[in-house]
């Protein structure tokens, strides 16, 4: 959900893709699908997208994302259903976005706040953000451990 902020604590990797009408930003943590709608308007004030209403124009070559509409359910950070995130995506270089995102919310911060954070192209592979729920992957190293320890507590030392 907007804003984009890097999670210190999991990969932070973004998938975009453009159409004609559309950007999708899709996050692999949480696995959330922004859709962007490009030169349209806000939906009305009495609806509230899980992730706010995200309305998107090019200023050249600055993709700019005004988002509103915020659902109280889903505050971020502490912020209100009144909240307003402009974003501008820029690309800097063949393998950098500047992502740039100002954030207002008057009913939780005294004046708005921006931030700047590059987006670095990567080849790495996305995967599903899930609970550990039905993972055996943690179960089965440790067991993998547990037999190379016994394996070579049952081999003489040879050195």
């Amino acid at each position: 959900m907007p804003p984009i902020v890097p999670n210190p604590f999991a990969a932070n990797y973004y998938q975009i893709v453009q159409t004609p009408d559309h950007v999708m930003i899709f996050a692999e943590l949480l696995h959330d699908a922004r859709i962007i709608r490009l030169n349209a308007n806000h939906a009305p004030a009495t609806v509230h997208p899980w992730l706010g209403d995200s309305v998107g124009r090019w200023e050249g070559d600055t993709l700019v994302v005004e988002t509103t509409n915020f659902s109280s359910k889903t505050g971020w950070k502490g912020s209100s259903s009144g909240m307003r995130v402009t974003e501008r995506f820029a690309r800097t270089d063949a393998k950098t976005i500047d992502y740039r995102v100002t954030v207002e919310d008057p009913d939780t911060w005294s004046r708005p706040w921006t931030a700047a954070i590059p987006f670095k192209a990567t080849d790495q592979r996305m995967f599903e953000y899930a609970c550990h729920e039905g993972n055996h992957a943690l179960a089965n190293i440790l067991r993998g451990a547990r037999v190379e320890e016994q394996l070579k507590a049952a081999t003489p030392y040879e050195g």
